[in-house]
């Protein structure tokens, strides 16, 4: 099979996503009679249906389902070329996203070990999407917590996580405390708000807020905060990820140091 056209996935998208090709056809700027025949075209190409098609109704199969997502994905991935590449032509700086409220001193460790020019910190809860629509060229997150198909990795840092709660509180004298233990709190969250970490603390100082961070955090935490261990979590582990198709040369001197990094952190636990 010829190698499909962008414009083949941008009209399917548009299909599976009305499921009406009349408005598919409004939203894309052309006729329907075309759209309808550029979708069987793609079916016949690929030997696979993608549309259940009824007088009344348009529906995904299965594999339509998939390949909704697949085409999403490789037009963002598209999107992010272009961005990545008009980027390196305008000698931009290399963009790094980060959660807001990393922890400075692991930040601060990979800057510093950093031979280039200081990357720009693009503050994002949404990491992979900033790599994939261009917007970064890295990003420092956590492994097994995001789908990092197309990008590589090198884990760089470990994080223990750490209860955050009044200096007050009941268990603030404790070296380590469980979930159950949390859970029994109704200032509680499981989840951490998606706020930067000064408005978390500052909740948490306020006594509004308990909530579960990394380690990294606690060089953030002010003197109403303290932060406890708990027990019955995994550590959260970060890595520095980045498109594998990018092929700028800052982008592949930046994972250097993260790997170098990482190993000058496994030698000192090895030693330690």
């Amino acid at each position: 099979m010829d190698r499909l056209e962008t414009r083949e996935l941008e009209y399917f998208v548009a299909v599976a996503e009305e499921l009406h090709f009349s408005r598919a056809a409004e939203r894309l700027g052309i006729a329907q009679p075309p759209l309808s025949r550029a979708i069987a075209r793609l079916e016949r190409r690929m030997e696979v249906r993608l549309l259940e098609r009824t007088s009344r109704r348009v529906a995904l199969t299965p594999a339509g389902e998939v390949f909704l997502d697949e085409c999403r994905r490789l037009l963002r991935e598209l999107d992010g070329a272009v961005d990545r590449a008009r980027r390196a032509a305008a000698h931009a700086r290399l963009a790094l996203a980060v959660r807001p409220g990393t922890g400075s001193g692991l930040l601060a460790e990979l800057l510093g070990s950093y031979d280039g020019a200081a990357p720009e910190l693009v503050f994002t809860y949404d990491r992979v999407g900033a790599l994939r629509d261009g917007s970064a060229d890295v990003a420092l997150l956590c492994v097994g917590s995001d789908d990092l198909t197309g990008l590589g990795t090198v884990e760089v840092a470990e994080e223990l996580p750490v209860a955050l709660m009044p200096r007050g509180h009941r268990l603030a004298t404790r070296r380590e405390v469980t979930t159950t233990e949390l859970r029994e709190d109704p200032g509680y969250r499981e989840q951490c708000p998606p706020v930067g970490l000064d408005e978390i603390v500052d909740r948490v100082a306020l006594g509004r807020l308990v909530t579960v961070v990394g380690s990294a955090a606690v060089d953030r935490l002010t003197r109403d905060v303290v932060a406890v261990a708990v027990a019955d979590l995994p550590a959260t582990r970060l890595a520095l990820a980045w498109p594998r198709q990018a092929s700028r040369p800052d982008v592949a001197a930046f994972a250097a140091t993260a790997r170098r990094m990482a190993g000058e952190a496994g030698a000192r636990k090895r030693t330690a």
